[in-house]
């Protein structure tokens, strides 16, 4: 009896490090039930266009998943087709959030007021911009003081 032997396909595609996946034919899926495993979604988005690698990062201890997975297409048409389709079917009886898994910068710019009190007297518009910039573009700064305190 001879042992089994895998493609050079196959044993590139295992070896092929995370950088160079295909990050923007890389979907994320999310709230998967418990039952649901890799070939499980495998099979599933084969429907949307050929799969290139299904990865559902699992807990090092209990080895249960932890919800959600990705799966990498070949081409980046096949990944923004699948999130219009399979967003939000239900698999198992729960919805399955389908996403892209890395987000455009511009889809994540996102703009927001954010309101801070109770500043020291000595914080001032550029200390403040200085601090929060570290989390993202600040595109503007204002400090209203209240005039009795």
């Amino acid at each position: 009896m001879t042992a089994p032997v895998a493609s050079a396909g196959t044993i590139a595609a295992l070896l092929q490090p995370l950088y160079e996946r295909n990050q923007e034919a890389t979907i994320y899926v999310g709230n998967i039930d418990s039952k649901v495993n890799e070939e499980t979604l495998w099979e599933l988005f084969l429907q949307c266009g050929p799969v290139v690698n299904v990865h559902i990062p699992r807990d090092k201890i209990t080895g249960d998943h932890q919800g959600f997975g990705f799966i990498e297409f070949r081409t980046e048409e096949d990944a923004d087709y699948s999130i219009k389709i399979m967003h939000m079917i239900k698999l198992f009886g729960k919805p399955i959030k389908v996403n892209k898994a890395t987000m455009d910068k511009k889809t994540q710019d996102i703009g927001a007021n954010l309101f801070v009190g109770n500043l020291h007297d000595e914080v001032d518009e550029k200390m403040l911009r200085d601090v929060f910039s570290s989390f993202g573009v600040v595109t503007f700064a204002k400090i209203q003081r209240h005039p009795e305190t």
